[in-house]
């Protein structure tokens, strides 16, 4: 952004008199960004399609920081767009729409609070990075399990704010599922102290499930308790060549009977997803010889007392192989092995955004349908443009696919995004049918907001409307974002 223009001038004014110094009072000269080269990086989301605007990116570095904030916010009627590590998929952190809206990013808040192995919780701040929490427990001889593409940056905010699912939900669940308290400000600055460490709490509504998942549009979470397993060192992975997408169900039965509850994940990559990889990003390679249609990526994992699973695994492979399940398997021999193998599933959506342009769907089907989804869809979409590549990945294990779409090899990008609308009908429509989702992990933000109207009934939407006029009279969490307009 140009620093110079008229135009960021008076987007720089556009807070109400005062406002600013009050700002700056609250969180301090670092903690209140207003040069639009500084506020650039906030504004614009990860895929880099989407982009707003703002007159200054907040930063506070206590929860206290942040009450205040909001405070002064609320009372000038500033809206307010909370912001993790900004690896969204659904503009979810973008600022958008009328009025005038600050950022207020968690990045700064990264301490982590408490760490109780007996009682298998830790609990952090908003900012704390995923990959960092993982560390922290894994330090401690536990395992934060939740495991994503962005750990490296995600934050455990945003995750919580998503109810992010990653590579284990098959196992442990999506984030929901790990989170046992949270510290949140509410939308007029007062702070709720949810911070529960126990597991059993019946004393009415649980209102922490409120947040989970809202993006940021109930409330700030500032801090959370989650819970901790015991540590998993003994992984048994593999990579297998299936003829499609009904053999990668059936396999996971028979994993799943072999393994019982070691299997953690199961992982499903198209070969248009495979051949993305292969081609942008270095130091991959195609294990097996020869082209398949799908492959599957299946990790057991369990303490270092657990039974040999890398037998486990192979005796659950050779049964599927006599059963024409799977034509080819690869299993890793060492660490470095299993780290290519998950760079190959990891590295598809960095692939495609390299690639060039991408409809991203982030859906959720009954397991026993991904198979006729995954047919009836392609045919449909093929019909609405010839020629436009399928990148499928996704886990199998829970029915989540990422039905992604890039465009034809040869065709105009601009043509292709064009077609937005059109494709995703076809795509969401086919997801309807089977009694599915339209966001399994991702969230709504912006991308989904309208779509929901069409897939949730109208008590759906007027009892979320309820919450959030209840949490947010005045509208200053997140506007227009997951809710659609009447």
């Amino acid at each position: 952004m140009p620093t110079s223009s008229g135009h960021e001038a008076d987007l720089r004014n556009a807070l109400p008199g005062g406002v600013l110094a009050l700002l700056l009072e609250a969180l301090g000269p670092t903690g209140v960004l207003t040069d639009p080269a500084d506020i650039a990086p906030y504004v614009s989301d990860w895929t880099g399609t989407l982009h707003g605007r703002s007159p200054a990116v907040l930063r506070p570095s206590s929860t206290v920081e942040v009450a205040a904030a909001v405070r002064i916010c609320a009372e000038a009627g500033v809206a307010i767009v909370p912001q993790g590590g900004n690896t969204g998929l659904c503009g979810g952190a973008v600022p958008g729409g009328p009025g005038v809206q600050v950022v207020l990013s968690l990045g700064r808040m990264r301490r982590v609070r408490a760490v109780d192995p007996v009682g298998d919780t830790m609990t952090v701040e908003a900012g704390v990075v995923l990959a960092t929490a993982q560390e922290v427990a894994a330090s401690a001889g536990r395992l934060l399990p939740l495991s994503l593409g962005s750990e490296g940056s995600c934050t455990v905010g945003g995750t919580i704010a998503t109810n992010a699912g990653g590579t284990a939900v098959l196992r442990y669940g999506m984030m929901r599922e790990l989170v046992l308290g949270l510290e949140v400000v509410l939308a007029d600055g007062r702070v709720w102290d949810g911070l529960r460490v126990v597991r059993k709490d019946n004393t009415g509504y649980d209102l922490k499930q409120l947040f989970i998942g809202a993006e940021g549009t109930l409330g700030i979470v500032t801090a959370a308790v989650l819970r901790l397993f015991p540590a998993t060192p003994q992984r048994a992975t593999a990579w297998v060549a299936l003829p499609d997408v009904s053999a990668a169900v059936a396999l996971l039965g028979v994993v799943r009977e072999r393994a019982a509850g070691s299997l953690t994940t199961y992982e499903l990559v198209s070969r248009e997803a495979l051949d993305m990889v292969l081609s942008h990003l270095p130091g991959t390679r195609d294990p097996m010889p020869g082209s398949h249609p799908w492959y599957g990526l299946v990790e057991l994992a369990g303490p270092a007392s657990a039974v040999d699973l890398d037998e486990t695994l192979e005796m659950a492979l050779g049964e599927a192989v006599d059963r024409g399940l799977v034509l080819d398997a690869v299993v890793a021999s060492s660490p470095a092995q299993r780290e290519g193998l998950w760079r190959l599933r990891e590295g598809v959506s960095e692939a495609q955004r390299i690639e060039g342009p991408s409809l991203k769907h982030d859906v959720t089907l009954p397991i026993g349908d991904l198979a006729d989804f995954v047919a009836d869809a392609g045919a449909l979409v093929e019909a609405r443009l010839p020629g436009v590549r399928l990148v499928t990945y996704g886990h199998v294990g829970d029915g989540n696919l990422h039905y992604n779409l890039s465009g034809p090899v040869s065709g105009d990008p601009e043509a292709f995004l064009a077609l937005h609308h059109r494709l995703t009908e076809v795509v969401y429509d086919a997801v309807a049918r089977r009694g599915g989702s339209i966001s399994a992990e991702h969230g709504v933000g912006t991308t989904k907001r309208d779509a929901i109207a069409a897939v949730k009934s109208e008590v759906e939407l007027d009892l979320a409307r309820a919450v959030k006029h209840a949490l947010d009279p005045g509208g200053v969490m997140n506007p227009t974002k997951v809710l659609p307009n009447k």
